[in-house]
């Protein structure tokens, strides 16, 4: 018994210390909930051993914010434009976050360039690092054959700090780019002919594979030299309602549709060619996302419901559909084109169930084995109300174009 006492005296300064540690720990664990946040250093959101540090970020690169009492944020910023945060993906030392997609840096402040900004509910951490600008990426031009003295724009990605636009081989000196850096204009110059279109920036240059000012390439109707036009339409050369045009074009006329109206086969509802060469028949091992159809369109009143779309052959299986009046979130706006614009459709695009299902998984899927048949762009309305208006159109140039 005497013994059994002496053990259970003598273990009471195991049980003090723990004690001790452990309200020492809770103290410190209290301290640092009230503490502000603090980054150290930031890593590539990636596994090992792509994890690594990193010395810049760009726009919509996912990283890393390694640092502690990272928890409880309520924001995080890049240059001063807020990044999406989700908490599940916070901890006291670490916070996985995406740069913002779109930073408009011509704009930025000086005293938040290059800067992270870390908000919890106790207090802000600014995080000097180096946020760039990814180099420029052409998506689109706005009109691949104006004329001169006509408005064009260039439109893609990352166009900041603009060092040098060249169209057709021909530099042009005056143009704006706008402050979220995916567009420039320009006023168009004399062009002697066909070329690329160049976008250099400090932080790289694109190059667009396609010639614009090129109307030969791929040329399959052009109602003028290359006049491979069947029935359909009619074709027009002076209009008034379509000024700077490249000679005769085809003008596409409907009133307002009725629902799941598609007589694409009435007066000036569809462009119908003879047979025309798509792609040279050794192109057809190329990837389909190689290609588009390109032409230009002008559409001078309010467009809204009726479906431009193009299929080869009368051959309904794969069709693309254009709908520049259908926004992004699946409403519809009444759209106009002020002028000539030039439209690409990617073969990608060319789809089953009316242009809403799978794509071709190769270009002799969607050509044929001869690639050799007519091209018809046609009307419709695929929805099961009435048009908000009627569509009227002229459309020229229509030719293939390799994209990539």
């Amino acid at each position: 018994m005497k013994k059994l006492a002496v053990n259970t005296i003598g273990r009471w300064p195991v049980l003090l210390f723990s004690c001790l540690f452990l309200l020492a720990q809770y103290a410190c664990k209290k301290d640092n909930d009230g503490a502000a946040p603090v980054i150290t250093h930031v890593r590539n959101y990636a596994a090992s051993p792509d994890d690594s540090l990193v010395q810049a970020v760009i726009p919509g690169q996912w990283i890393v914010l390694v640092g502690r009492n990272l928890e409880n944020a309520v924001a995080v910023t890049f240059n001063g434009v807020s990044a999406s945060i989700k908490s599940q993906m916070f901890s006291d030392t670490s916070a996985v976050v995406q740069v913002p997609a779109v930073i408009p840096f011509p704009s930025v402040p000086a005293d938040k360039l290059n800067v992270i900004q870390f908000i919890t509910t106790n207090g802000t951490a600014n995080f000097t690092f180096n946020i760039v600008a990814p180099p420029p990426a052409i998506t689109s031009i706005s009109n691949e054959n104006a004329q001169e003295g006509d408005s064009v724009f260039v439109y893609g990605t990352n166009f900041f700090f603009v060092e040098k636009l060249s169209f057709a081989g021909v530099q042009v000196d005056k143009f704006k780019a706008t402050d979220d850096g995916t567009s420039i204009g320009f006023i168009q110059p004399h062009i002697p002919g066909p070329g690329n279109v160049i976008v250099a920036t400090k932080s790289g240059a694109d190059t667009t594979v396609y010639n614009v000012q090129d109307l030969a390439t791929g040329m399959l109707c052009d109602f003028d030299q290359v006049n491979t036009f069947s029935w359909g339409a009619n074709i027009e050369n002076n209009s008034a309602d379509f000024p700077g045009n490249h000679g005769a074009y085809a003008v596409l006329k409907n009133d307002v549709l009725p629902g799941g109206e598609g007589s694409w086969w009435g007066s000036q509802r569809s462009i119908n060619t003879n047979d025309v060469q798509w792609l040279p028949v050794e192109r057809l091992s190329d990837p389909v996302e190689d290609y588009a159809v390109k032409f230009e369109i002008n559409a001078p009143n309010d467009w809204n419901g009726t479906s431009l779309y193009v299929v080869r052959n009368y051959d309904m299986a794969l069709l693309a559909r254009y709908e520049p009046w259908l926004q992004t979130d699946g409403t519809a706006k009444a759209y106009s084109t002020k002028g000539w614009r030039t439209v690409t459709i990617p073969f990608t695009e060319f789809r089953t169930n009316s242009g809403k299902g799978t794509s071709p998984a190769s270009l002799t899927e969607l050509l044929g084995s001869t690639a050799h048949s007519p091209i018809n762009i046609q009307t419709a309305n695929f929805a099961a109300t009435p048009t908000p208006t009627g569509f009227y159109a002229a459309i020229d140039n229509i030719r293939v174009v390799k994209i990539k």
